[in-house]
């Protein structure tokens, strides 16, 4: 890909911090429901609490989380960080991945299941589950926050390679950043 100009990127990295923040956020949200709904000992507020949940995970939750990714992925081919030329990127890319897989196969369903348990006026059976599944999202969030600020570890194995590459004075294959002769 080739690099961004400076006004994209920038943009670019707007939406990116945006769509983080605000997952970080809604998965707060996430949390301060559920814990509502299993301390309150109210069927009412476990109602309304898994019901403002399902709202959060079906409507929000799932478009920021793909925004996120997206605009990660976009960055990372348009910047010379790269995707896979550094650790800390290539976790943050796994790690989007892996929540926002989770929160699409796992989180929404069992919301929507909780939301309907409690509709129906039937005890949650997946309190804990619901309970647990932000303080995971909200840990790992917090954790690609604290990488993206920090950039630890250094360049992968690609990155090494691609780096002595471009230094060697081979000519290069600009997409690719192979050498070409």
């Amino acid at each position: 890909m080739k690099p961004l100009k400076r006004p994209a990127r920038r943009a670019i990295l707007v939406v990116h911090v945006s769509a983080s923040a605000g997952w970080l956020g809604l998965s707060l949200g996430l949390l301060g429901l559920s814990v509502a709904a299993v301390i309150s000992g109210s069927q009412a507020v476990a109602e309304a609490s898994y019901r403002s949940m399902a709202v959060f995970a079906n409507w929000l939750m799932v478009p920021v989380a793909l925004l996120t990714l997206v605009s990660g992925v976009v960055l990372s081919l348009g910047t010379p960080w790269g995707l896979a030329r550094y650790r800390w990127v290539w976790t943050k890319f796994w790690l989007t991945l892996v929540t926002t897989g989770l929160t699409v196969f796992s989180l929404r369903p069992g919301v929507n299941a909780a939301a309907q348990e409690a509709a129906a006026g039937t005890a949650v059976t997946d309190a804990s589950g619901l309970l647990a599944a932000p303080i995971v999202s909200l840990s790992a969030y917090l954790f690609m926050t604290a990488i993206s600020v920090l950039k630890p570890w250094g360049m992968t194995r690609r990155g090494h390679r691609l780096r002595v590459s471009a230094t060697s004075g081979k000519a290069l294959d600009e997409r690719s950043l192979r050498p070409t002769a």
